[in-house]
Order: structure tokens, then C-alpha cells, then sequence
């Protein structure tokens, strides 16, 4: 089943003229294009313009990590769909990892991880930088338990925000705000626990809230355990802010800046795979963060549809501008009133590996088949519709 994955997404791709790519199989696309005359290696090769890679990139392993959350999903998208196989990358993934740890160790080229984590990496010396977009922000919440009926009782309970006395989360300081209770963490018995943790401490009711990503919100609201009292928006007064990142190594891209252009390139096609065939892209999440498919559909609606088109690779350095801005007005890192984003980013990488642009991407491909803000009944529909999804699959 997973080889006819792989071999419909090469197959795609090139009777698209594309770089877009697709997840299901199709007898009459296969036969067209064994007909070319053509392997798919170089067919590939010749959409894309790429140049055959040196004996040493060849055989070179990408370690890469991402974090478990909905955000980073085109991590394992890039693998199961086969992407990175077909742009003939070797990946090791490691889902769940320490990313900016284990760059700082040198055991990790690529990582997908948090806006604030990169920003405290790279002041204590971890050689990274941020290569591309990943998440606008969004889908991104505080889930309480059935007995938080409003934000004051939160006061006393036991949560877990990721916070600490020194330095608060971005989420929670804003949140405080709005929501008008302390930002004070010691107001509260707060826990440092992953999302996974948070939750099943919710369920089994040693934990009155908790602040995640995906699936960890759309599970609460699929077994009913919790509920959504606030969730991120990081457009404040009309202008943008940011969320997650492609970080890289830069002794990794220095050392093979045809493997750094080529694994953003699968970054970007990861990305289209999740919007134009989302179903797909749903099963591929379930299986790999172990919850039920239609979390990973309920997620996926979200993260491309509901809550707009937040997962992306366009980075704008004003929206990163703006997201250091709110950071700055709580005080969530201390040295943040010093940091320049221009010292952590490095575009040159993905606007040399020949990326579709989004917007136009979104336009042509995306808005005609998925228009935003469709009710999930009716996305789910189109999506079952698009990849040939005659019945749910359970699990």
C-alpha cells in the first residue's frame, strides 16, 4: 500500500507540471507516464531541474526531528507520503525530539520546532537558524476539564503551561490578559508535561488544565474529557505574528547546501500534500501520533481550513517582527529586548530550491476545492471526495 503512495505522488507531480503532489492510486496516470519512455527518477528530475546529487549527499542521512504537534506534521507527511524518497533524500526521523538540544549536540541537521525555543537556542551558542515558515499560529489551545466552568476557577488548580516564575509562555502571559486572571504562575500548581501527559492526566482527573497543540485539543473534544476555553490568535491589531519554524544546522547547510535546498523543497511539498489531499494527510497524522482518524481529520480541518491557511512556508519577516514584539510587551524571554530576527534567519536556501509560492499555490489549487471556513461535515465530504475515500477507515 505505502510503494502505491509513493509511486501515485511521483505520478502527480509530473502530470501536474506541478509541485504539487497526491496520495492515492491511479491506474490510468501510471500507465501514461510508463509510457513516457521516462523513469520517474528523471522525469522528476526534469520538472524540478535537479542536478544529480554528488556521491557524498547521496549517501548522506538527514537527521531530522520534529515535535509531537499538529504543527510540524509535514515532518512525517514528507516521509510516509514519500517525498523525501523521491527527491532522493535519506531521512531519519525522529518524532518527539529535543530539537535545538540535539542540534547544539551535533546529532541533528534538521528540526521542526517552536518560534521562542529557536530564540533561546541560538544565545546559548546552538550553531542553528531558521530556513523557512512552518505555522502562522493557531490551533494552539487551553483545554480545561468539565468542572472549569469560568477562567477564575482556574485560580489554585492544578495546570500545566509550560511557564515558569522567570519566564511565562507567550500563550499563557496573553491568555492571563485576556481572560483577566493572574499571569502570576505561582497563583496556580503548575506542571511542565507533554502535551501527550497533559491530557490523560485531564482524563483520569489529576489535572484541571493545560495548554497544547493538536491532537491533544481535538481529543479532549472527541472523548468529551475537556473543553476549549481560549485558543491562540496570533493576529493582534490587524497585524500578523508567527508560530513554528524550520530550523536548520548551519554546518549541515554549509556543508551540503544541495541537501539543505532539497529538503525544504520536500518542506514545501509536505505542505501542499496536507492541503490537496488532506484525508490522506489525516491517516498518515493518526498513524503516526496514535489517535483515532477522525482526530487526525478534525485536525487537519482545523490546522488548513477553520482556522484559515496557518501552516505554511512563506516566511515574512514582519510577521516575525511583530510576534518578537508581543513577546517583548510580557517579558515571556529575558533577553528578548536584544534579539534581532535578521541574526536567525536565513532565506537563501528556500528561495534557491525552486518552492511554488504559497499564495498563488492556495489560490489556484487550494481555495476552488476547500474554500475557507467550510463546516467540518462538509470538508470532511470533499475530502472522502478527493482521495477516493469510499468509507471511513477506522482507527
Amino acid at each position: 500500500m505505502l510503494k502505491n503512495v509513493k509511486l501515485y505522488v511521483l505520478i502527480t507531480i509530473l502530470m501536474m507540471g506541478l509541485i504539487a503532489l497526491s496520495g492515492c492510486g491511479d491506474k490510468q496516470a501510471s500507465q501514461q507516464a510508463a509510457k513516457s519512455g521516462e523513469s520517474l527518477a528523471a522525469q522528476l528530475a526534469k520538472t524540478y531541474n535537479l542536478k544529480p546529487l554528488s556521491s557524498e549527499d547521496a549517501n548522506y542521512t538527514i537527521n531530522m526531528g520534529y515535535y509531537n504537534c499538529d504543527h510540524m506534521t509535514a515532518a512525517c507527511i514528507g516521509k510516509d507520503a514519500g517525498i523525501y524518497e523521491a527527491l532522493g533524500l535519506k531521512v531519519n526521523l525522529t518524532g518527539n525530539g529535543n530539537v535545538p538540544e540535539a542540534m547544539s549536540a551535533g546529532k541533528m541537521d534538521v528540526g521542526y520546532a517552536g518560534w521562542t525555543t529557536t530564540l533561546r537556542a541560538v544565545p546559548k551558542g546552538t550553531p542553528l537558524f531558521i530556513a523557512a515558515q512552518n505555522h502562522t499560529g493557531g490551533s494552539e489551545y487551553l483545554i480545561v476539564s468539565k468542572d472549569i466552568k469560568t477562567p477564575q476557577d482556574l485560580i489554585g488548580k492544578k495546570i500545566s503551561c509550560g511557564a515558569d516564575p522567570e519566564t511565562n509562555s507567550i500563550n499563557w502571559a496573553e491568555w492571563a490578559d485576556q481572560l483577566d486572571i493572574p499571569a502570576d504562575i505561582t497563583k496556580y500548581e503548575n506542571f511542565n508535561m507533554s502535551d501527550q501527559d497533559e491530557y490523560f492526566a485531564l482524563k483520569a482527573g489529576k489535572l484541571d488544565a493545560y495548554i497544547c497543540c493538536d491532537p491533544w485539543g481535538s481529543m479532549a473534544e472527541y472523548e468529551d474529557t475537556g473543553r476549549v476555553m481560549i485558543r491562540q490568535n496570533t493576529v493582534r491589531d490587524g497585524k500578523q505574528g508567527t508560530c513554528c519554524k524550520v530550523a536548520m544546522h548551519t554546518k549541515f547547510a554549509q556543508a551540503h547546501p544541495e541537501l539543505a535546498k532539497r529538503v525544504l523543497l520536500a518542506h514545501t511539498l509536505s505542505i501542499q500534500y496536507m492541503y490537496e489531499h488532506p484525508y490522506k494527510s489525516a491517516e498518515i497524522f493518526a498513524r503516526n501520533y496514535n489517535v483515532p482518524l477522525e482526530v487526525g481529520l478534525m485536525t487537519m480541518w482545523k490546522k488548513t481550513n477553520q482556522e484559515g491557511r496557518t501552516i505554511s512556508w512563506d516566511l515574512i519577516m514582519d510577521e516575525l517582527k511583530n510576534q518578537l514584539e508581543v513577546m517583548q510587551k510580557y517579558g515571556v524571554q529575558n533577553d528578548v529586548n536584544t534579539v534581532k530576527v535578521e541574526d536567525y534567519v536565513n532565506t537563501s536556501y528556500i528561495e534557491a530550491c525552486g518552492a511554488q509560492d504559497f499564495n498563488a499555490f492556495i489560490k489556484e489549487k487550494v481555495d476552488p476545492v476547500f474554500p475557507l471556513k467550510m463546516s467540518y461535515e462538509d470538508w470532511k465530504a470533499k475530502a472522502k471526495e478527493v482521495d477516493n475515500v469510499k468509507a471511513d477507515v477506522k482507527g
